[in-house]
């Protein structure tokens, strides 16, 4: 993927200034790569000068020119650099959380666990609630505290099925409190879901997630059953 991403980079830095609206699907496949590419170097959380800096190092790429860093020499520091930034950006998503989770935590009905989780129930259901060897069927929408979407069955019109122990602990601690045919909302700090490391660019490292969850199905793991195969017959004598 690294090679493939200089490569493009590097075919995208050749053409002319003018080829800035994709109008054919080849352009606008060019484009998507370049979206791509962009959404890998999220970590970096550049601002606009920094990026002027990058567009130097592939313009001097494209051209064959003699380059002023070589990558191999600066590799460590841009892991460092990558690091210190993704810590930055996990620290300014925590502080913006505290008095959100604090308002959660406050908000009717609202029960905040030993773990951290705010669990509010909007809907309750009935019948028994899931285990973590269980596989549950839900329908969700996940929202960042800005109120952003970043995720919805619902929206997609298709729920989602996944067994309850093998997610984020949120959504299994959460989750496990809920009955079928309940609706609740988990408040999600980060430690609980994706932590410093965020799921960038989509889900900043350090931040809390709010999760609508409707419980439709629980489905138990089927019970190993070892079957003895059965002698076979006997032939019928002629």
């Amino acid at each position: 993927m690294r090679k493939l991403i200089v490569c493009v980079f590097v075919l995208l830095m050749a053409l002319p200034a003018w080829a800035a609206q994709p109008q054919t699907e080849d352009q606008k496949t060019l484009y998507a790569l370049g979206v791509h590419m962009a959404r890998q170097m999220a970590m970096f959380n550049l601002s606009a000068e920094e990026v002027e800096y990058v567009k130097e190092g592939m313009t001097d790429v494209a051209a064959g020119k003699k380059l002023i860093a070589e990558p191999e020499a600066y590799g460590q520091k841009l892991n460092v650099l990558a690091q210190s930034r993704m810590m930055a950006t996990a620290q300014k998503q925590r502080e913006l959380s505290k008095p959100y989770l604090e308002k959660a935590a406050a908000g009717k009905g609202a029960q905040k666990t030993a773990t951290g989780l705010i669990y509010q129930e909007i809907k309750a259901g009935t019948g028994a609630s899931p285990k973590a060897a269980d596989t549950v069927k839900v329908h969700y929408a996940g929202t960042l505290i800005d109120g952003k979407e970043f995720d919805s069955s619902i929206r997609r019109g298709q729920p989602m099925e996944f067994p309850l122990g093998q997610v984020i602990p949120c959504w299994t601690e959460g989750v496990g409190r809920m009955k079928v045919g309940g609706k609740a909302k988990l408040t999600c700090p980060a430690d609980l879901a994706y932590g410093d490391q965020g799921r960038p660019p989509i889900i900043p490292g350090g931040a809390t997630l709010i999760f609508e969850v409707e419980l439709l199905d629980i489905k138990a793991p089927e019970a190993a059953v070892t079957k003895t195969p059965a002698a076979p017959k006997a032939g019928k004598k002629k």
